[in-house]
């Protein structure tokens, strides 16, 4: 029965882990220099009319 407890406690911890890690990254700003890459990509595949 422990032994269920403690691999339960374990995958508690991970889930909050990866959660915490998540919510940092997600609130983490996108650098410019990739805003800018991501604008160069968007107009090589806007077609030319």
């Amino acid at each position: 029965m422990t032994r269920h407890k403690d691999t339960s406690d374990l995958m508690k911890q991970i889930d909050e882990n990866l959660r915490r890690v998540y919510q940092e990254t997600d609130k983490t700003e996108v650098p410019d220099r990739f805003k800018d890459l991501l604008d160069k990509l968007r107009t090589q595949d806007t077609p030319n009319d």
